[in-house]
């Protein structure tokens, strides 16, 4: 890993089953059990969602602002003899531009930055698909 490639959240326990991710430019998000606050697999729908929805809004957002946006992430959470984990994950975009060529132009791009997006761009979607290694390490 290079610095430059190197990507890394730190997670800070702020109570029973809650705590705080903080990136390396100090931004934070809460998380937890508890029914106020997302879950750790509510923050993996949001990550693969807003990973394409950034993909889709540069492409479109070129041409005009869009009049809505919002982009629907459900899975199933499942547990079954390999242990628990979400399957059957849907991205389901919503969105529409104003009337005029450039909203047209908009309208035009939306599914293939969509496709393109799911194919080669959103890193999130992309690593959940190809399924990469996690290795718990346990430091003194």
């Amino acid at each position: 890993m290079t610095d430059d490639t190197l990507r890394t959240v730190q997670l800070d326990r702020v109570d029973y089953q809650r705590f705080t991710a903080t990136n390396a430019q100090g931004a934070t998000i809460n998380f937890g059990s508890d029914a106020s606050e997302f879950s750790p697999v509510e923050l993996l729908l949001a990550a693969i969602g807003g990973c394409t929805a950034m993909d889709v809004d540069y492409a479109t957002g070129r041409h005009t602002e869009p009049s809505d946006f919002t982009v629907v992430v459900n899975g199933d959470k499942i547990s079954d003899a390999t242990g628990n984990r979400v399957t059957d994950i849907t991205v389901s975009f919503r969105v529409s531009f104003p009337e005029g060529s450039d909203g047209d132009a908009a309208r035009a791009i939306l599914p293939r930055a969509v496709k393109l997006s799911h194919d080669k761009l959103c890193t999130v979607s992309r690593t959940v698909e190809a399924g990469t290694p996690v290795t718990p390490i346990i430091e003194p």
